[in-house]
């Protein structure tokens, strides 16, 4: 039956409307394409300069991402964002997925970065709950102030305790987070690499 809303002689669709219509990406899909390259380029300005610079990508679009990542106004960062994204919209397939690879890879450290963090925290907090995880500490860090630390233990105590801001308990992550952070970097040292590099670091 005839569609009555339909024009004169608009019965049907000849082969070449549905060709066009099928070879051609959707609005929809070519809006969603056009976003994910927006939000890929988000991830670079928010990643490390280093990391960014070490992608394979062309140099017009490196230079739109360090630029905007010393953007501090709001207003102006914005601005650069959508910048960035019209540059990530230049590149072929082949760029893109060069740049989702390494974006992959950096999740990966993240991961680990993460799984750290929550160790770091199951030991601050086993030092608020058993003193026998003092003792482990400072006999592993003997170079620790012992009285900081147990008044620091105990102040986080009563803040839980009284349920106030976690000033001290949050003051213990940062010297946990500073012990895993110098075992890091004597790595190296104790490998062999890069030995005086190592030590004019140390303060």
């Amino acid at each position: 039956m005839v569609n009555p809303n339909r024009g004169s002689g608009g019965v049907g669709f000849s082969s070449t409307e549905f060709e066009q219509e099928y070879e051609r990406p959707s609005k929809s899909e070519l809006k969603r394409q056009s976003d994910a390259l927006q939000k890929m380029g988000e991830t670079l300005v928010e990643s490390p300069r280093d990391r960014v610079k070490r992608v394979p990508m062309p140099e017009d679009v490196r230079d739109a991402i360090l630029e905007c990542q010393q953007i501090t106004n709001h207003e102006g960062r914005r601005r650069a964002l959508q910048f960035v994204g019209k540059k990530m919209r230049t590149l072929d397939e082949t760029e893109v997925a060069v740049i989702q690879q390494a974006i992959d890879s950096w999740k990966g450290a993240s991961k680990s970065e993460t799984a750290a963090m929550h160790a770091l925290e199951r030991r601050r907090d086993k030092l608020l709950t058993d003193d026998k995880a003092l003792t482990t500490l400072l006999a592993e860090n003997p170079e620790l102030d012992v009285q900081h630390l147990r008044t620091l233990i105990r102040n986080a105590r009563k803040e839980q305790a009284e349920n106030k801001p976690p000033k001290a308990y949050r003051e213990i992550f940062q010297i946990l987070k500073q012990i895993e952070a110098a075992k890091g970097k004597a790595k190296p040292a104790d490998a062999g690499d890069d030995d005086e590099d190592s030590e004019s670091d140390d303060e």
